[in-house]
């Protein structure tokens, strides 16, 4: 068993090579084990699949239940994890400070924080706030007794507002105030993304599975790009296999889906102790 320093310290060397790695977003525990058995060398927690796993809207599930689902996701490999942390579940300093050690708790090694206020008459935080709140997020992270890799996230693009300019300028405050990794999910151009790796000097954080643009690992490290993840991507194409399936039986009353669902014997031996 890697201790929680152990972890701490590959995941952030892991942001110091050369080439670009992927961190797959799983939802529960158990697509955890599966992530891991199949040789991912970090997972990342996904607040859009977590919500939906539960019946709700992303943003809706509060920290409690957020904090719930990185501890098992933690517990269930022994992968390095960030947590998606949302906006810090709280708009004062103090708060997502206190996210941040929460997080630590419930056996993070990195986390997020966005610059989105949940508000829909102001959906992005001024930025003088925004680097409150990233100050403080990095200090409560220098505190602990292990490498916490910060991800600040610069959300512009996710709510309407396509400003490269602006967004750059954010990501540039954010690693003044302390930030590791830089990250501005919706960019939806390689000129985007390129912009953004050249303008800053921390690792950059690349969302991929939107469906707006094609681009490969390969090609996203050559541009500079340390780390790529998938957000909710992987839940709702799990979702959409299983609407698929409901529409069938319903609308059919057949069951052919049943062919191309992923074997039981595959499963379990993926959650046999020591495969990861």
């Amino acid at each position: 068993m890697r201790t929680q320093k152990e972890k701490g310290e590959n995941f952030r060397s892991l942001h110091q090579r050369e080439q670009a790695f992927i961190i797959p977003n799983p939802w529960d525990a158990g697509t955890a084990r599966m992530l891991a058995h199949m040789g991912f060398e970090a997972l990342a927690t996904t607040s859009a699949g977590n919500a939906f796993s539960l019946g709700q809207k992303d943003g809706t599930v509060g920290r409690e239940r957020t904090l719930a689902n990185v501890a098992a996701i933690a517990g269930a490999a022994e992968l390095p994890v960030t947590a998606d942390l949302e906006n810090g579940f709280g708009s004062s300093p103090d708060a997502v400070a206190e996210t941040i050690r929460l997080a630590a708790e419930a056996g993070a090694v990195g986390g997020s924080i966005e610059d989105a206020t949940g508000e829909p008459d102001q959906p992005i935080y001024p930025i003088e706030a925004a680097i409150e709140r990233i100050e403080a997020a990095a200090e409560a992270a220098r505190n602990l007794e292990f490498p916490f890799t910060l991800t600040a996230r610069a959300e512009n693009f996710l709510y309407g507002r396509a400003d490269l300019k602006d967004t750059i300028y954010r990501l540039r405050t954010y690693q003044e105030a302390g930030a590791d990794v830089l990250y501005a999910p919706g960019l939806s151009t390689r000129e985007q993304i390129a912009a953004v790796v050249s303008s800053v000097d921390r690792p950059v954080n690349v969302l991929m599975g939107l469906g707006r643009l094609e681009l490969s690992l390969e090609e996203l490290g050559e541009m500079g790009v340390r780390r790529v993840s998938v957000g909710g991507a992987l839940y709702r194409l799990a979702l959409g296999s299983f609407l698929g399936a409901a529409r069938e039986m319903k609308e059919r009353g057949t069951f052919g889906f049943a062919r191309r669902a992923t074997s039981t014997q595959k499963i379990t031996a993926m959650f046999e102790p020591g495969s990861g």
